[in-house]
């Protein structure tokens, strides 16, 4: 869940910061890198330390536990709205490829009128590769940062949830190919395949309800320091969010439905195995117990007189062939 604080309003808090001068950026350290453009600027700290958010305090408004948030990785999704600015913390997610699950990596943003910081791992690729091309590109610069703080945070979002949908796409590769696997002639580690696909789209899910929930309270609730239209923008990012929510609902329903055939098709082959193994079992049963009567230490031996000889084996034949047509007329093979 989306941990919101709530003192004035149904969903959000309106907190005051008094006795700190509005923020002004003066220089950057080495490990700060920086965007100016006209009267916006974006601050991007990549695997924040403590020598960052000490040079945070010092340049801007930020409440101390703000950027204490800033270095936990374990911080859980919130939305805090101060007078002078908005600090969220979201996960997204990143798919791990030796773990084989998907994992939250978090992003700590804050939103002043004419400034928005990012501090994040540095594992994000959408929000990187966006900041990189500011950076390099005028016109990129232009179009991201010559409208407001809030239009900007909306194309960091808008590129950190269409992030997702590969990652999604990938779980609906994976499930396909383990269907396959289910009903084909050889399905061995299956059952593994689908414990590591449930495990990842649980991971999943719980990365993306609470941001589901963070931008429906971004897309509802009018902010002072925002001057485009929250329900239009921040509304289609929470649709996209609702979409890739419902789609792993029903991939998860898929994985069930595929663990539980998994499990009957399982169970169907070792009985068909069984009962094969049954038959011949009682087939050789009647002829192991006349192998023993022969094999006794009496003389003379049938096997001694050609014609009992035959006679023995005749019998054997007719043994086995009355059992299979016993076995027939019960309807077991």
């Amino acid at each position: 869940m989306v941990r919101i604080r709530r003192i004035t309003g149904p969903r959000v808090i309106r907190r005051r910061y008094a006795g700190i001068a509005k923020p002004s950026v003066t220089g950057t350290e080495p490990s700060v890198q920086s965007i100016v453009w006209e009267k916006l600027t974006w601050v991007d700290i990549e695997r924040p330390t403590e020598e960052e958010t000490k040079y945070l305090a010092a340049n801007y408004p930020f409440h101390p536990l703000d950027l204490d948030d800033c270095l936990s990785r374990i911080q859980t999704p919130k939305i805090d709205e101060y007078e002078e600015y908005l600090f969220m913390v979201l996960h997204f997610p990143v798919f791990n490829p030796e773990a084989r699950v998907t994992t939250p990596s978090q992003v700590s943003i804050f939103v002043g009128e004419h400034y928005l910081i990012t501090l994040h791992q540095g594992d994000l690729k959408p929000l990187v590769s966006f900041f990189k091309s500011c950076q390099t590109n005028e016109k990129m610069r232009q179009e991201s940062m010559g409208r407001s703080s809030g239009y900007l945070l909306y194309l960091i979002l808008d590129r950190l949830v269409n992030y997702c949908f590969p990652i999604l796409n990938k779980i609906g590769d994976n499930i396909e190919s383990v269907e396959d696997r289910i009903f084909s002639e050889t399905p061995h580690g299956t059952v593994r395949e689908v414990a590591v696909l449930r495990r990842d789209i649980i991971s999943f899910r719980r990365i993306i309800r609470p941001q589901t929930e963070a931008v429906e309270v971004l897309e509802q609730k009018e902010w002072p320091i925002f001057k485009e239209d929250p329900e239009v923008y921040f509304g289609d990012i929470a649709d996209h969010l609702r979409k890739i929510r419902d789609t792993l609902e029903d991939y998860k329903e898929v994985v069930e439905g595929l663990s539980d055939t998994n499990d009957t098709l399982t169970s169907f082959r070792i009985n068909e195995v069984m009962r094969v193994l049954t038959i011949i079992a009682t087939i050789m049963l009647p002829l192991t117990l006349v192998a023993s009567i022969l094999g006794m230490n009496i003389y003379p031996m049938p096997i001694d007189d050609p014609a009992a000889f035959a006679g023995l084996m005749v019998a054997m034949v007719v043994i086995i062939v009355g059992m299979l047509v016993f076995f027939r007329s019960r309807h077991w093979i």
